[in-house]
């Protein structure tokens, strides 16, 4: 079946900033736009409270280099089934005093545009140092950048783990590079990290794993719940 492009209206609708970890999952939905809930996406603050929202693309801090369109707040959404297995996973690594740290979520097909748009400037060269240091512009597309993305049809979720002490203070796990490194030392078995990185990526890919989550070679970060509940379908409903 050849995918299809699904773009919804978008409503207002005012956001609340809710901290409290007993938030039940049915009153963080109730927040989200009309077109996000029609299309069966769920907030994933509702399943996993603890999560740890570190969503790039919502700031300047991203291989762009500037917040990025359809991001017009740092949200994770998901859908349902994704969203309940990520909660098993929190719950399978919560007991070795470890957390979800979140990068990306449902991503708008508007945001890949963007993304596009960025591969195809050369000129623009400013995050290079950081993200692609080793790899020419012109070589991101179709390798690392792609013109279509699986965050858009609402199951994949980029991640790490964070270790967390008792005074609530959480660091991420050494995984060998940072996020969004455009580079074969970010490939989830490159042999070019120590043991203690290898162990954190097995760590992580495991946890995923064992709830349903597949994941993509290329990236140790990046994981796609399968079955995927819309997998010929690309929404483009922006971040609220």
């Amino acid at each position: 079946m050849k995918p299809r492009m699904l773009v919804l209206p978008m409503l207002f609708v005012a956001t609340l900033v809710c901290a409290c970890a007993s938030m039940q999952a049915r009153d963080v939905t109730a927040l989200l736009p009309a077109a996000a809930r029609q299309a069966g996406l769920v907030d994933v603050r509702g399943f996993v409270p603890d999560a740890q929202l570190d969503i790039r693309y919502a700031t300047t801090h991203n291989f762009v280099g500037a917040r990025i369109d359809g991001y017009n707040a740092p949200r994770c959404w998901l859908h349902r089934p994704a969203a309940e297995a990520l909660a098993k996973v929190a719950m399978d690594v919560r007991g070795q005093g470890l957390r979800l740290h979140i990068y990306d979520c449902y991503r708008p097909a508007r945001a890949v545009a963007h993304f596009m748009r960025w591969a195809n400037d050369l000129d623009d060269q400013r995050t290079k140092t950081e993200f692609y240091p080793r790899l020419e512009k012109s070589t991101l597309v179709p390798g690392y950048i792609a013109e279509r993305s699986g965050h858009s049809r609402g199951a994949t979720i980029d991640l790490t783990l964070s270790r967390c002490d008792a005074n609530d203070v959480c660091v991420t796990l050494d995984m060998g590079t940072t996020y969004d490194l455009f580079d074969a030392r970010a490939n989830t078995d490159n042999a070019d990290v120590t043991a203690t990185q290898r162990a954190n990526r097995d760590l992580l890919r495991d946890a995923m794993q064992g709830r349903g989550f597949a994941n993509y070679p290329m990236e140790w970060w990046h994981f796609t719940f399968k079955p995927e509940p819309t997998p010929d379908t690309f929404f483009d409903i922006p971040l609220e």
